[in-house]
């Protein structure tokens, strides 16, 4: 019941961390079999289980990233979809995206394309609703310089 409930959470905010559904489907098994051996790590008290499982995922998302780093192992983009050019300007977008640090992807994740409320962003990366603030403003702005400096035209929903 609980893998029902969150496993979808936690699969997309992998998947736009990493950028790679494999990645993302390998995580969402991590953080769920992590938590039915640590269990009792979970407090409650802490926050919500939402937010550990994010937390969780956080953590695995980075080190294999960091992993694929040392490697030199590019991630693969997975972009669906019939349209070839469309296709490409979501690859370049989505590229922009995973070549920002990630303490500034997390918080465009999780505020932009989670549309998370700042409080609960900053509930689940465990840090002041300032910080969510700031972050996601530099991230903005980071991820705009990229995309000027590239021909990706920006769709809007």
């Amino acid at each position: 019941m609980l893998y029902r409930r969150h496993q979808g959470a936690v699969y997309r905010f992998a998947l736009h961390m990493s950028g790679s559904r494999e990645t993302a489907e390998e995580v969402v098994q991590e953080v769920f079999l992590g938590l039915l051996g640590r269990s009792s790590q979970y407090d409650a008290a802490r926050g919500s289980l939402e937010a550990y499982l994010i937390g969780s995922a956080r953590n695995q998302v980075r080190g294999r990233l960091r992993q694929a780093a040392a490697l030199q192992i590019a991630i693969p983009l997975d972009v669906p979809g019939p349209d070839l050019e469309r296709e490409q300007d979501l690859a370049k977008l989505r590229e922009a995206i995973l070549s920002l640090p990630p303490n500034y992807r997390e918080v465009l994740v999780l505020c932009d394309m989670e549309e998370m409320s700042y409080e609960a962003a900053a509930e689940r990366l465990r840090c002041p609703v300032g910080t969510v603030r700031s972050r996601l403003h530099r991230a903005r702005a980071l991820l705009l310089a990229k995309v000027r400096r590239s021909p990706v035209e920006v769709c809007r929903k």
